[in-house]
């Protein structure tokens, strides 16, 4: 099987998590966080509907990371998300990294909003 190394350009993808914490570029961030190609914002959580629509019009799918376990997302990120055309996908935080890493590669326009696990 051959394997080919995944080709980020500017955008960093996540290096890791763990308990409480995500890894990237190196660095290593406490708490939830939106990862997209322009950066990392600070996230308040799924009650935090704001932070995840600044990227409006930027990328067009966030991957949810609702932490160790799928949940639903609230109906009100949902409303605001379709209002502004931006899609949700909602998945485990480790999903949710894995997948923004493959789409990020891929050159899609994407960013990942992630609570930690643990």
């Amino acid at each position: 099987m051959d394997l080919s190394e995944m080709e980020f350009d500017n955008a960093r993808p996540f290096d890791g998590y763990g308990p409480g914490f995500f890894r990237i570029g190196g660095r290593v961030i406490e708490g939830a966080l939106v990862l997209h190609p322009g950066g990392i914002l600070p996230w308040g959580g799924l009650a935090d509907v704001a932070t995840p629509m600044e990227l409006a019009g930027k990328v067009d799918v966030i991957c949810v990371g609702t932490g160790a376990e799928i949940a639903h997302l609230p109906p009100d990120l949902r409303a605001a998300a379709d209002e502004v055309g931006l899609g949700l996908e909602a998945m485990n935080s480790p999903a949710a990294c894995r997948t923004y890493n493959v789409l990020v590669s891929e050159g899609r326009r994407v960013a990942a909003a992630v609570l930690p696990v643990g």
